[in-house]
Order: structure tokens, then C-alpha cells, then sequence
């Protein structure tokens, strides 16, 4: 008997109490992420173990279970030594439960009243005339319940609720039916968990021949033991005789004694509950959320929908477009102006950034073309490819929650991703210097050449009115103003035709860092709108992973 409570085994209240917020911390990590289905058992025990302790830890619940026709009703009258509960011939016989307390109801009755026993049916085992008879049993509070097995559902109902509540179960069989598989498959096999406050007694044995008694406590052990319940105390126990009920009342009086079946009952609870919870976080933390070859192809997919290529091939165009206007011919370079601007198209910076930019507009948006339907569709396969490497070693319910958490803001991505685009510095705020100097160089030789030009007509002009023609000095056998003009006008075509390809070459480089760039603002929104939410979720089932462990210490 006191091997089979572990008498020797106390369960610490304060050990009790943290893995009960390991159970807390467990439903916090997973609210949201697992269904409440999968949840039930452990917000009823959190609801209430929290009640259970909070109230008196002075009282041990006691209940009698059983079949109709058991005789419980009488082994709870032979207990209190008075006629508290009906006892008779007809079917069903106790509706309801009935309660004895022994000692004094203060905190009994909030114990009772949270249990559910109706006032009406509460007695008091508190009497003169028993002197120090019933001393050992203060603080016990026996609950005779309804039959389990009752044709009415509402009677079935108030056991199972109550069977939840109590803190230790006296199951109690008789010679007839201590076999039927209806208890030991719906009950016993389901307390299997709560052998430290399961007793079970063959009531009525005086209805045996003494010498069948030890062969049917023998099979019933053995129905037991099949049950799981192998070290669960058996007695045998008759109301009818008077020292029938001793082996019955001495275990009662060791349990109340020791004060540790309502924590034993809890105990159970939370193993229980643990071992239902643990196929939800079997499997070790993923580390790699997910691997680089899948992020890659996730940031390609949002580029492209994005449409960074077009921005990039925008960059190259303007590039060459705005380079032209600084270092091309300067009479050729107002027609240029004429041709619209790139980037400007896109209404990204156009030249001299005459667009605002996004950090000093309210909503930043361009014309980047949408997505094409393929793009689209890359995109989602990426997102699904993101979520299946991430929880492909998850258990199942946890890999829905990284579907759910890696597809949570799709709808936010085409604007996150546009105002990436235009938040994105292209690197074409500044001219180079060498476009400047560039530039000088060609309206030196345009000055020239006009200059040049100038001189011709100046002397043509004088010539044309009989006026002293102009000294024109030569430069070998060439007049110097037709040097001039020639030489301006070459010479600007020359340093044209070598600035072109130049012009090409850095435009391919602008294009390239300017892609550079816009992947990684690309990136940065795939990590913010699809990783992040990934990680978040992992995180959460880390930390129910370790809450777990901790309440299964």
C-alpha cells in the first residue's frame, strides 16, 4: 500500500508549480500555430491545477467510483458511520454526488463548491460522541458518485467531469462484474497515468466463499496489471461486517495524513498531458531556415517581379542618355533633351533628381511594370519552396503554421517591393567628374570652331564692303581661322566618337551596381515578408520544444 502511493516518493509543490508554467510557457510559444484541438487537455489542466492549488491544500477529494450495483453508496455510509447517501433496490440509485467532509468545512466548502456538490448534499463527519475516533480522517472529503455505467447520459456526464477534478479515484467492483470491459477499457485503462492515486477494492466480497476470495483478487490483479495499473493497491472490502472497511480506511488515513495526493494527482496530470503534447514537437530545431540555394532562388523570383531587370536595363538607358547630354556635342545636345529620360519614364530620379524622392514622398510608387503571370507564379513556388525546406523536418501541424506564416503577407509584397525599388539609391544622383570635364573640353572646341567661324565671316563681311581685309595668320600652309573651324569641329566629333564607347562601357557598370543594389533591397523584403515570419514561427516551436522538456522534468 504505501509503496503503491510512493509514501517515500513526495512530489515538491514548488517543482509541481514550474512545470505547470512550463505547460503555460508550452500554450503561449504554441497559441496560434497549433489547433486549439490539439490543445484542449493542457488549458484544462493549466485552468485547473491553478484553481486546485490555489484553494486548501489542507483537504484531500476522495472519490468512489463505480458500476450500478457496486455498493458504493454503502461503503460511503460504512466510511462516515452514518447514512448520508440512498441506498437501495432501484436502478440507478445515485444521481448525483454526495459529500462528507470530516473536520472543520472552512475552505471544504470553496474545495466543494468548485468541485460542484450542491450545498444540499454536503454533510459534516464532525461529532462529540465520536471523541478522537474519526481524528485521523480530518481533512478527508469522500465524494460518493454517480454510476458510471448509468442509462442516463447525465449521469455519465457528472463522473467524467468529476473524475477529472478529484484528487484520488477508489474504484470499487463487486464479484459479479469486477471483469466487464466497460471499466477497464473507458476508466482504468485511462488512468494508467494515475497509479499513485488510484486505488481499487472488491466490495462485497462477504457475498464469496472465503476461499474464491484470494482467486478472484488474483484475476482482478491480472485484469489490472493488463491495464497498466500494476502496483495499484487491491483490497477487498464488505460494508456489512466490521472489520470489512479497516484495509479501506487505513489507506484513506495514510493518504490524508501525507497531504501529497492532491499534488501526485497533478503530477499525474501534467505527465499526462506531456505525453499528449510531445508528438507535437518530436523533432529537433531546424537551423538552416531555409538553405541558401532556396533563398537565392526566392530573392530571383521577387526580382523579377519586382522588376529589377527593367529598372537595371532603366539605369543602363539613362546612364547613357544623361552622359550624352554632358559630354556629347554641345549642338546636338538640346536635341538629346528632347528624348525622354529612362528612369524618368519609371518615375524614378530623373536628371538632377527632378523626381522626389521616396523618403520625401507620402507613398512612394513607380511605374515599373507589374508582374507577369509567370513571375507570379515563380514567386509563389518560391514561397512554397521557402516553407517546405523550412519545416520539411517539422511535425505536421507545425509545418501548416510555416506555410501559413511564409504566405502571411503575400498581399503586402508587390507594395513592399515597389517601394524597395523606389527607395533604392540607383547611383545616379551625381554626375561623374570625368563627364564634366568631358563636357568642358567639347564646348572649348565648339567655342573654337566658332570662333573660327566668326573670324571667316567677319572677313568675308569687310571684303564684301571693300574694307581693309583682316590679317589672318597661318599655321603652316592653313589660315588660322579655317584651323578653327575645322579643328573645333573634328576635334568635338573625335573626342565624340572616343567618350562613346567609354560611355557604354561605364553604363554596363552603372546597370550592374545598380542591380546589385536593387537585389539586395529586393532581398531584404523577401527576408522581412517571408523569412521573418518563418523564423518567428521556428522560433515559437523552439520554445514550446524546450517548455515541454522542462514540464516533462
Amino acid at each position: 500500500m504505501r509503496e503503491a502511493f510512493r509514501g517515500d516518493q513526495r512530489v515538491d509543490a514548488d517543482a509541481l508549480v514550474a512545470r505547470l508554467d512550463a505547460v503555460r510557457r508550452f500554450l503561449d510559444a504554441v497559441d496560434g500555430e497549433v489547433p486549439d484541438s490539439q490543445l484542449v487537455g493542457a488549458h484544462t489542466l493549466v485552468e485547473r491545477a491553478g484553481t486546485r492549488l490555489a484553494l486548501s491544500r489542507d483537504h484531500t477529494v476522495v472519490a468512489l467510483a463505480g458500476a450500478t450495483g457496486s455498493g458504493k453508496s454503502s461503503l460511503f455510509n460504512a466510511l462516515a458511520r452514518l447514512e448520508l447517501s440512498p441506498v437501495g433496490v432501484r436502478r440507478p440509485t445515485t444521481g448525483v454526488a454526495h459529500a462528507c467532509v470530516w473536520g472543520p468545512l472552512d475552505g471544504g466548502n470553496r474545495l466543494l463548491d468548485w468541485v460542484g456538490v450542491l450545498p444540499r448534499h454536503r454533510f459534516v463527519r464532525e461529532s462529540a460522541l465520536d471523541g478522537d475516533d474519526e481524528t485521523a480522517l480530518h481533512g478527508l472529503i469522500l465524494l460518493d458518485l454517480p454510476d458510471f455505467d448509468s442509462v442516463q447520459r447525465s449521469h455519465r456526464l457528472e463522473v467524467d467531469r468529476l473524475l477529472g477534478l478529484v484528487d484520488l479515484v477508489v474504484w470499487v467492483v463487486d464479484p459479479q462484474k469486477y471483469a466487464d470491459r466497460l471499466i477497464h477499457t473507458s476508466y482504468l485503462r485511462e488512468f494508467h497515468r494515475h497509479r499513485d492515486v488510484t486505488l481499487v477494492v472488491l466490495n462485497q466480497a462477504d457475498r464469496l466463499p472465503p476461499a474464491e476470495v484470494p482467486r478472484v483478487l488474483a484475476d482482478l490483479r491480472r485484469l489490472l496489471d493488463a491495464d497498466g495499473l500494476d502496483g495499484v493497491p487491491l483490497l477487498a472490502t464488505t460494508a456489512v461486517q466490521p472489520t470489512g472497511m479497516d484495509g479501506l480506511r487505513e489507506a484513506l488515513e495514510r493518504t490524508v495524513a501525507e497531504r501529497q495526493a492532491a499534488l501526485r494527482r497533478l503530477a499525474g496530470d501534467v505527465d499526462t498531458v506531456v505525453d499528449d503534447l510531445a508528438e507535437l514537437v518530436t523533432a529537433e530545431v531546424p537551423r538552416d531556415l531555409p538553405d541558401e540555394t532556396t533563398v537565392r532562388s526566392l530573392d530571383r523570383a521577387l526580382a523579377g517581379a519586382a522588376g529589377v531587370p527593367a529598372v537595371a536595363a532603366a539605369v543602363q538607358g539613362a546612364y547613357r542618355h544623361r552622359a550624352g547630354a554632358s559630354t556629347g556635342w554641345p549642338l546636338v545636345r538640346g536635341w538629346r533633351k528632347l528624348r525622354p529620360d529612362p528612369l524618368r519614364r519609371l518615375h524614378l530620379p530623373g536628371p538632377s533628381g527632378d523626381v522626389d524622392r521616396p523618403e520625401e514622398s507620402l507613398v512612394a510608387a513607380t511605374s515599373v511594370p507589374d508582374p507577369t503571370v509567370a513571375q507570379r507564379s515563380a514567386v509563389g513556388l518560391a514561397i512554397r519552396a521557402v516553407a517546405d525546406r523550412s519545416g520539411a523536418a517539422l511535425p505536421a501541424p507545425w509545418q501548416s503554421a510555416v506555410t501559413t506564416a511564409a504566405r502571411s503577407r503575400l498581399n503586402d509584397l508587390p507594395d513592399a517591393l515597389d517601394r524597395a525599388v523606389a527607395g533604392t539609391d540607383l547611383g545616379m544622383d551625381r554626375r561623374p567628374l570625368w563627364w564634366r570635364l568631358v563636357g568642358g573640353l567639347q564646348w572649348l572646341l565648339t567655342l573654337a570652331a566658332l570662333a573660327g567661324l566668326g573670324w571667316l565671316l567677319l572677313g568675308y563681311a569687310l571684303r564684301a564692303l571693300g574694307l581693309p581685309a583682316l590679317d589672318n595668320p597661318r599655321v603652316g600652309e592653313v589660315p588660322l581661322p579655317t584651323l578653327l573651324l575645322l579643328g573645333g569641329l573634328l576635334a568635338g566629333l573625335l573626342v565624340a566618337a572616343v567618350t562613346r564607347p567609354v560611355v557604354r562601357w561605364a553604363a554596363r557598370r552603372a546597370r550592374q551596381r545598380a542591380e546589385q543594389r536593387l537585389t539586395t533591397a529586393v532581398a531584404e523584403v523577401g527576408d522581412a515578408y517571408v523569412l521573418e515570419p518563418v523564423r518567428v514561427v521556428v522560433g515559437r516551436y523552439g520554445r514550446a520544444r524546450e517548455a515541454l522538456r522542462d514540464a516533462a522534468r
